[in-house]
């Protein structure tokens, strides 16, 4: 039987690497083509690319699959089944009808909840207690196959977008792997999802990252996590953008202040007012053309706050 395998970022790396070394036949490693990284702008491989060459595979880089030539390189091999985590691109019609067996996605979420391209941003900033693996039959609509198994995560209250990714992509490579048998064999019965409990979770957008302290402590708390390690949440401070890593929740000390107002200046952090009784303890920044840092190594530094003063002052 032959597979080909669709993925480009760290999280499909396991997947991969699942199928390797279980003894599945992976016929060529589809992926996004090198792209400039860092201030450098050094062109770099995706993940998914680099963990197929250490094992010896074919590895294809279309730009796009739109055009009808990179579609046919990959008809042209003849998959018996396709297997796309992550990808990163639609796949048309052609490539979802050509292997005997289907095309197969795991997705990082328990559909119909969470479809779309950043369902782990969501369930933390949502303040979900869990989430999950659904691996599913792909469809041209968006995230919306039939279902063939599912696999519960849970998200704890210290669960960063970062530390939930890797949980779930461990958790897709063992249900991919214990689902394949008998779907291979025709054991499974697909159930449709339902199109009235469907919930969406688009691309992080640009602007997105910025904290709205008018929100509730837990609210800003989870916000905070589901945008670390990437876009990672900021506020601004006379006008420049001061990002915020890690925090920690405490009960307010003032039910008269504004939200967004620093309550108390310490050794080790800057505890800010949020719109309910909770505030938001900042224990790592990064300040404007700064590195990640301690909030404790900065404030050791730097007196510039003061208790009274107000994030977001510039809006």
């Amino acid at each position: 039987m032959k597979i080909i395998f669709m993925g480009t970022p760290d999280f499909s790396v396991p997947i991969l690497r699942g199928l390797v070394e279980e003894g599945y036949t992976i016929e060529a490693v589809v992926t996004q083509p090198d792209r400039p990284k860092g201030r450098k702008k050094t062109l770099t491989p995706p993940p998914v690319k680099e963990e197929a060459l250490k094992h010896g595979l074919r590895v294809l880089q279309p730009e796009t699959l739109k055009k009808k030539e990179n579609v046919e390189e990959i008809l042209n091999l003849e998959p018996d089944l396709i297997i796309t985590a992550a990808f990163g691109q639609i796949l048309p019609e052609s490539i979802l009808e050509a292997p005997v067996h289907g095309a197969v996605n795991v997705h990082a979420s328990l559909l119909p909840k969470y479809r779309g391209g950043a369902p782990i941003h969501q369930a933390v900033i949502d303040g979900e207690s869990k989430t999950g693996i659904t691996i599913m039959y792909m469809v041209k609509q968006l995230d919306a196959g039939d279902i063939l198994t599912q696999k519960e995560v849970e998200i704890t209250d210290t669960d960063t977008t970062g530390k939930l990714h890797d949980k779930l992509s461990i958790a897709g490579r063992d249900l991919l792997l214990e689902t394949l048998p008998d779907l291979l064999q025709g054991k499974l019965a697909p159930i449709a999802q339902n199109e009235q409990e469907a919930t969406f979770a688009p691309n992080i957008q640009r602007g997105q990252e910025k904290i709205d302290w008018n929100m509730p402590g837990q609210a800003v708390y989870d916000h905070i996590r589901g945008m670390n390690p990437w876009p990672v949440a900021y506020t601004t401070y006379n006008g420049k953008p001061f990002k915020i890593w890690e925090a920690k929740k405490v009960r307010s000390s003032s039910d008269e202040q504004q939200p967004g107002t620093i309550e108390t200046v310490k050794e080790d952090g800057i505890i800010v007012k949020t719109g309910d009784q909770q505030s938001i303890d900042i224990k790592e920044i990064q300040p404007s053309g700064k590195k990640r840092m301690k909030a404790a190594d900065f404030l050791r530094g730097n007196h510039g706050f003061k208790t009274g003063e107000q994030f977001n002052n510039d809006q």
